[in-house]
C-alpha cells in the first residue's frame, strides 16, 4: 500500500512540476480595472510567473471547497454530538434502574443477575 501512495505522490509532483516548467511566463495581476485605477490613482498590480498563480488558484479553491464541506457537515456533526449525549444518558439511566431493581436483595444474587445468562 505504501508503494502506490508513494507511486501517486510522485505522479502527483512529476505532473505539478510539468505545469511549472510550462507555465514560466510572468503575468500581471491586477486588483483593479486600469480606467478604475487611473481614476482613483492606485493601481495595485503584482508580477507572478503563471504557474504561481495556477497553484495558488488551485490552492484558493480547495481551501474554499474544505470551508464550504465543513460549513455544510455542521449539522451532522451536531446530531452525532446530540446522539452521544443521549446514550451516556440513557446508559447512565439504566445502570440507576438496575441498582434499584437490586435494592435490598442478596449481593450475590443481584451479580447473577446483572450478568444474565451465558449462552
Amino acid at each position: 500500500m505504501k508503494t502506490i501512495r508513494y507511486a501517486f505522490w510522485a505522479i502527483v509532483a512529476i505532473c505539478l512540476i510539468t505545469v511549472g516548467l510550462a507555465n514560466r511566463g510572468d503575468v500581471t495581476l491586477r486588483a483593479m480595472p486600469e480606467a478604475l485605477a487611473d481614476l482613483v490613482g492606485v493601481s495595485p498590480d503584482i508580477t507572478l510567473p503563471l504557474f504561481v498563480v495556477i497553484f495558488l488558484g488551485v490552492a484558493a479553491g480547495l481551501l474554499i471547497g474544505f470551508f464550504w464541506e465543513w460549513l455544510r457537515e455542521s449539522k451532522h456533526r451536531a446530531e452525532v454530538r446530540n446522539k452521544s449525549r443521549e446514550v451516556v444518558n440513557l446508559k447512565r439511566e439504566v445502570g440507576r434502574l438496575t441498582t434499584e431493581k437490586h435494592e435490598g436483595k442478596d449481593e450475590v444474587l443481584a451479580l447473577l443477575e446483572t450478568a444474565g445468562p451465558r449462552r
